[in-house]
């Protein structure tokens, strides 16, 4: 299962709104083949695993031989067929499954078929680690929206950028390397207007010089004052989202949709664009997992609506003082115990940085 969690790891950010599994078939020690899902409309994780065994070692040595997979197989017919019927075509004899599927089409269907068939199907295999591998998926699920991780690169005392704007850089080279790493394993990155027009960024994960993944781009800009040229409208069509108001300027919008931005007309709550009806609507666009850059203002909006599922916080040793612009905006707080708390903290240092991650509690949400 650790080596079908690895080949899911690489999965990640590639498969929306497929979660992104991964499979090994073994016979004893003997790996005879391994693979994870592919890119909408490819193959499901364990199809990948089970022909690449047929092709190396052929049908009687995969005939008797184990699956382990991180997701119970599908059982039905979408853009592929069904996953537990090509388990039992392989003639396999015992199946390790990270965990069910809670998908209404799945829901231990395939589990059963499996089993009927006279499969040994042992469910519960690394749990944990498998739910957290997908945790946008069943995020989505669940709550109608992505599993949402917030980034960001302040100084000691929580400053962004000084008052003039400037923020390159906050963080060291480390630090920067290890955003990529998580940019590469995002469905999406998501900005506000105002880090969008500042900074220009492109939003692509690089190793070195080299681009390694292009997640969609989603802009938070309710007038669309983000001008068409930015670097984050380049490449291929259809791959930057712009929420949006339904309101906003139509000579803008024509401009925007000439680059081949997706607009997302999006209502306003309290006068502010209404995040949570646009991450569930990034949900219902396919969307699991997506990755929030900033700036202050957005984080903020983003932690009152609760909407906030992990924090990546690096912190570099440097003081910017009270004139320079914060990590985190208002928040709103009335009282001290109105703040907000998290879980699961881990600190580790890359170069002279520190970088926090958290949790937010499912018990203290809303709090």
């Amino acid at each position: 299962m650790r080596l079908a969690l690895a080949q899911a790891r690489a999965a990640r950010g590639r498969t929306w709104p497929n979660p992104p599994v991964g499979a090994v078939v073994f016979r004893g020690a003997r790996v005879l083949g391994s693979g994870r899902t592919e890119p909408p409309p490819g193959r499901h994780a364990e199809v990948v695993a089970i022909e690449r065994a047929l092709r190396a070692h052929g049908p009687r040595a995969v005939r008797g031989a184990s699956l382990a997979v991180t997701l119970e197989p599908c059982d039905h017919t979408g853009r592929t067929g069904p996953c537990s019927v090509r388990v039992i075509e392989a003639r396999l004899s015992r199946v390790f499954v990270g965990h069910a599927d809670p998908h209404d089409r799945v829901a231990g269907r395939g589990i059963a078929r499996m089993r009927r068939a006279g499969i040994a199907v042992q469910v519960g295999v690394l749990e944990d680690a498998c739910r957290e591998q997908h945790r946008g998926f069943l995020s989505v699920l669940a709550r109608g929206r992505p599993f949402v991780v917030l980034k960001l690169a302040a100084t000691l005392d929580g400053r962004i950028a000084t008052a003039s704007g400037e923020s390159r850089w906050i963080t060291g080279a480390l630090a920067r390397e290890a955003v990529h790493r998580l940019r590469a394993e995002t469905d999406a990155i998501l900005v506000g207007a105002g880090t969008a027009r500042a900074d220009d960024p492109e939003l692509t994960a690089r190793r070195g010089e080299r681009v390694v993944h292009r997640p969609v781009r989603v802009l938070a800009d309710a007038e669309l004052r983000v001008p068409p040229a930015s670097r984050l409208f380049r490449g291929e069509p259809g791959r930057a989202w712009v929420l949006c108001a339904r309101s906003a300027p139509a000579a803008r919008r024509r401009g925007l949709e000439r680059r081949g931005a997706v607009l997302i007309p999006t209502p306003r709550r309290r006068g502010r664009l209404d995040l949570r009806w646009a991450f569930e609507e990034l949900a219902r666009r396919g969307l699991t997992e997506v990755l929030v850059e900033g700036g202050g203002e957005l984080a903020a909006s983003l932690l009152r609506e609760d909407l906030v599922d992990e924090l990546h916080w690096f912190v570099a040793p440097r003081l910017l003082g009270g004139d320079a612009r914060p990590a985190v905006g208002a928040l709103g707080l009335r009282s001290l115990a109105e703040a907000r708390s998290l879980g699961d903290l881990r600190v580790r240092r890359l170069g002279s940085d520190l970088v926090l991650r958290a949790r937010f509690a499912p018990a203290e949400r809303g709090a």
